[in-house]
């Protein structure tokens, strides 16, 4: 990256590809987005007892173009050994936050921040409210179907430590809750109807997806997602992608319920065969998923 900074262990960021459009008549770009790290020597440095400041800095890169070029932004807050999760929305959530390293913890960050890569630059970024938890080394953070994502661990240690050490190792669990499940939504929420939740599609397969919006729909603000379940260790989610798989074009089928119409992805160089979150998003405000299996 043009700051010449490391972002891999010990001086850990973390990295994700951003959502992949699978929208007819559109060329599909991959991008990635990496974020956070520690400079030169911060590990050399930890072992002296001189701790360094994490990075602020994230990259993005289209690996798709020809020629690409890191696009380089600021984070709100310095991370290092953060997770990055992706939202049903197309949204990024980068959370948890510590050293790389036993016993080299310091200073937590506890405040996560959501990125919304199709925003403009320097609008991307929004700090979200705190834990009172510190979630360092060993942390990890997962999608869940009602759109939370579930966080747990925090061990900066080479065995559990519970007492007589700065950071514990810590064994509690919480739930971070996105804005899209603040309760005066609830009207504006989808809810899929059909098809039923473990169905198997195909590649390349024309799908209609009926569901339910109570509230007053804007029905060209209604997307379709599928994610793929990850699995998460040192700040990386493995196998992690969403797609978006169709926008807009929403049919009436009867009061309160629509109907709109997506391509499943082509092959499995887009969406390996396995099972997926399937979501609709209704202004930014995704459904609870339904588990898909496509082969």
């Amino acid at each position: 990256m043009p700051d010449g900074n490391p972002r891999s262990y010990p001086s850990t960021g973390s990295a994700v590809l951003l959502p992949l459009k699978n929208l007819q008549g559109q060329a599909i770009q991959a991008e990635v987005l990496v974020c956070g790290g520690a400079p030169k020597g911060s590990f050399t440095s930890a072992q002296m007892g001189q701790f360094l400041g994490a990075l602020k800095t994230c990259g993005r890169i289209k690996i798709t173009d020809p020629s690409p070029q890191w696009v380089m932004e600021t984070m709100p807050l310095a991370r290092v050994m953060g997770d990055m999760v992706l939202l049903p929305n197309r949204a990024v959530l980068i959370i948890n936050g510590g050293s790389a390293g036993w016993e080299y913890g310091r200073n937590p960050v506890l405040n996560p921040v959501v990125y919304r890569p199709d925003m403009a630059i320097g609008s991307r970024f929004e700090v979200q409210n705190p834990s009172t938890i510190p979630r360092m080394y060993h942390s990890s953070a997962v999608l869940l179907r009602d759109g939370r994502v579930l966080v747990g661990g925090s061990n900066p240690h080479s065995a559990y430590k519970f007492e007589g050490v700065l950071f514990p190792t810590e064994l509690r669990l919480e739930a971070f809750l996105p804005s899209y499940l603040d309760p005066g939504s609830t009207s504006l929420r989808p809810k899929i109807i059909s098809p039923a939740s473990h169905a198997k599609i195909g590649y390349g397969q024309q799908i209609t997806i009926q569901f339910m919006v109570t509230g007053t729909i804007n029905r060209n603000l209604v997307t379709v997602t599928m994610v793929a379940p990850s699995f998460n260790t040192h700040s990386f989610s493995m196998n992690q992608r969403l797609l978006v798989l169709g926008s807009g074009n929403v049919k009436i089928v009867g009061k309160s319920t629509y109907k709109i119409g997506v391509v499943t992805p082509g092959s499995g160089k887009l969406a390996p065969s396995g099972y997926y979150l399937l979501f609709v998003v209704h202004q930014q405000i995704p459904s609870d998923g339904i588990w898909i299996h496509i082969q």
